[in-house]
């Protein structure tokens, strides 16, 4: 038995040494974990139609977890259907600010005026307080988040839709903070700290 298990180990340390030799190459065990049939990425092969190993996708194909954006080249349905689906809680309010002041506040300033970092040299954008800012439903300003406008460019692959909403709730903040009233102060004071719901007017309540 001893012999058996010498000569078993004996066999196993010369085919370790034959590998080891400089001389020529090591034997191959399984030849095929060296020599794949598989192409590599962007590998040239005459048998394919396209002589390339990266095959397009098949027309229509999406990323897994994609959804399409339906109001591209028309604002004005973005602002008519779509609709804030983010209460204006202080958690929303919190992570529209860190939002704000990590993409926004360069270009448009902390307050949301136009009075950014990098302007100038950048062109300074048209202030957030703007009555035409001001009026436009939060569709249409997510609408501009999402596909940019004029010198400012799209947002959606830095910021998930989920967190533009939030952006907005905290840009109606800074728009209300902007124009103040002595009615804001007191409606402040009797709902308190921790209630971030929109103004109430003699009308009615309502998102702005």
């Amino acid at each position: 038995m001893k012999l058996k298990w010498w000569n078993s180990g004996l066999a196993a340390a010369i085919a370790l040494l034959g590998g080891c030799s400089k001389s020529k190459p090591a034997w191959e065990y399984m030849s095929d974990m060296m020599d794949q049939p598989a192409l590599k990425a962007y590998e040239y092969d005459k048998s394919l139609p396209h002589r390339r190993s990266a095959f397009l996708p098949v027309p229509g194909t999406i990323p897994r977890g994609y959804q399409p954006y339906p109001y591209k080249e028309d604002p004005e349905a973005a602002g008519r259907e779509l609709k804030n689906p983010l209460p204006m809680t202080k958690e929303a309010m919190l992570a529209g600010e860190k939002v704000y002041k990590t993409h926004c506040i360069v270009c448009h300033g902390e307050k949301g005026d136009g009075n950014g970092s990098v302007v100038p040299p950048f062109p300074r954008p048209p202030s957030l307080h703007s009555e035409k800012v001001r009026n436009w439903p939060d569709g249409r300003i997510f609408h501009v988040v999402t596909e940019g406008q004029n010198l400012m460019p799209s947002y959606a692959s830095q910021i998930n839709a989920e967190k533009r909403w939030a952006a907005i709730h905290y840009l109606r903040a800074l728009q209300r903070a902007e124009g103040a009233t002595q009615e804001d102060v007191g409606e402040y004071l009797r709902r308190g700290t921790t209630d971030y719901g929109p103004r109430t007017t003699d009308q009615g309540s309502g998102t702005e």
